[in-house]
């Protein structure tokens, strides 16, 4: 099966793309929304994203998807969502939000990345803290 293309002739597969360059265009038909793959600390730095084919099944915990529609009369309709351990849930929301939406999303995302890894950390450090303990 070959991969599906979208109006910008960019393959939906795992090939990671700087989300600036296609936030302005519409999603491709068959996604669920952008997967946030990498980003920048810095405040104007690169948010770089793979598509999430429309079948993917959640999102794994920890993750971030961005989806965005046109909104009327210009700019962009933009959701993110949070995977959870047994579910995704509603993390933001940006109504018609201009072209260069990825720096309105921006920091959101990065602060609820520091939260998700400090939490990962926490978490390790409590079961570690438990075997120790029955030891």
């Amino acid at each position: 099966m070959t991969n599906p293309i979208n109006a910008l002739d960019v393959p939906i597969s795992s090939h990671v793309l700087p989300l600036h360059s296609i936030a302005a265009h519409p999603m491709p038909s068959g996604v669920r929304g952008a997967l946030v793959q990498r980003f920048s600390v810095l405040p104007d730095g690169p948010l770089d994203v793979t598509w999430l084919a429309a079948e993917s099944p959640r999102l794994p915990l920890g993750r971030i998807r961005l989806r965005w529609e046109p909104a009327s009369p210009t700019g962009w309709n933009v959701t993110a969502h949070l995977g959870l351990a047994t579910a995704e849930v509603h993390l933001a929301s940006w109504p018609a939000a201009p072209d260069d939406w990825p720096h309105l999303a921006h920091p959101t995302i990065h602060e609820v990345l520091g939260l998700c890894a400090a939490l990962t950390v926490a978490t390790a450090a409590l079961d570690l803290s438990n075997r120790l303990a029955q030891v």
